[in-house]
């Protein structure tokens, strides 16, 4: 579920007898040879499988509950779900540039879409139907120029807003703002970003 690089299918078949490959972006899905799919949507079948593997993509669907829901029901008794998240306190230097850059403007709009703490994952498995859920967490730092290399790295990563009901568009003034306050937090050049993954693992019933 999620398959960023079109070589992980391949490398999964050296273990795996079939490996099947959904992913909500339609080019992702098409480059590792699999479906599209909306996890909180789509009917995966009952005890189809006997692992499952969730890469980056379950942040950003409308109700997580549903989706988790949908993979247990899928998944064979005992069977493990292993995956990986970015969590809720990932970009927070990118979080409050924008901030500061509304308040200059008199208007604070959400413009990421809101991710999942550490601390609700567990429940959130367990409440879905799996057994001894385990939530790791780590957070990778990077260190950017500006504001505009961020922003850059985010679109090639397909990671900018999912937010279906979008927020007005930043003016120029907005955009000068928020790379100054992205600059202001910089030290020796550069400013600090920290992506926090949350990496997890639990067992169908």
């Amino acid at each position: 579920m999620g398959c960023p690089s079109p070589d992980w299918p391949a490398r999964l078949s050296a273990v795996a007898a079939a490996v099947d490959v959904r992913d909500p972006g339609q080019l992702f899905a098409a480059n590792a040879g699999g479906s599209q799919v909306e996890e909180d949507r789509d009917d995966f079948g009952a005890n189809q499988f006997d692992l499952c593997i969730a890469i980056g993509t379950l942040d950003s669907v409308n109700e997580l509950p549903r989706a988790l829901g949908m993979i247990a029901r899928a998944l064979e008794p005992d069977a493990p779900l292993i995956g990986a998240i970015s969590g809720a306190n990932s970009l927070p230097a990118l979080r409050s540039a924008l901030i500061e850059a509304g308040r200059h403007k008199g208007r604070i709009v959400g413009r990421t879409h809101p991710r999942i703490d550490a601390s609700t994952l567990a429940p959130l498995l367990s409440a879905a139907g799996f057994n001894m859920p385990v939530v790791d967490l780590d957070r990778v730092r990077l260190r950017y120029r500006d504001l505009d290399d961020l922003i850059l790295d985010l679109r090639r990563m397909g990671a900018t807003s999912v937010l279906a009901q979008r927020s007005p568009p930043m003016t120029r003034g907005e955009i000068n703002l928020a790379r100054q306050a992205f600059a202001a937090q910089a030290t020796d050049g550069r400013t600090e970003e920290i992506v926090e993954i949350l990496h997890f693992l639990a067992w169908s019933q």
